[in-house]
């Protein structure tokens, strides 16, 4: 982790186009604006952390919808496996 020192109104650069300013400092809370491509999400930890968690659980559900049959399905199944064959000739 790189660690470095700035004062209110002072920029750091992370490569090109992420501008993180320092704007306001009060007490023991520093104030930054962050300045980033609207293509790269800028969230709190947080808010991230969470984001990530729902998004794992959606991906379970969908998962699961996937491989498990659902009840219609299972029911289709069998109403056609006992329908005798259709000899049309």
């Amino acid at each position: 982790m790189l660690v470095l020192s700035r004062q209110k109104d002072q920029t750091i650069m992370i490569g090109d186009n992420i501008e993180i300013t320092i704007v306001d400092i009060r007490g023991d809370k520093v104030r930054i604006g962050i300045a980033a491509p609207s293509n790269i999400p800028v969230h709190r930890k947080e808010v991230y952390d969470a984001i990530k968690q729902e998004n794992k659980q959606a991906a379970n559900v969908k998962l699961e919808d996937i491989t498990t049959p659902t009840k219609k399905a299972q029911t289709e199944k069998n109403d056609v496996s006992e329908k005798p064959p259709d000899n049309h000739t």
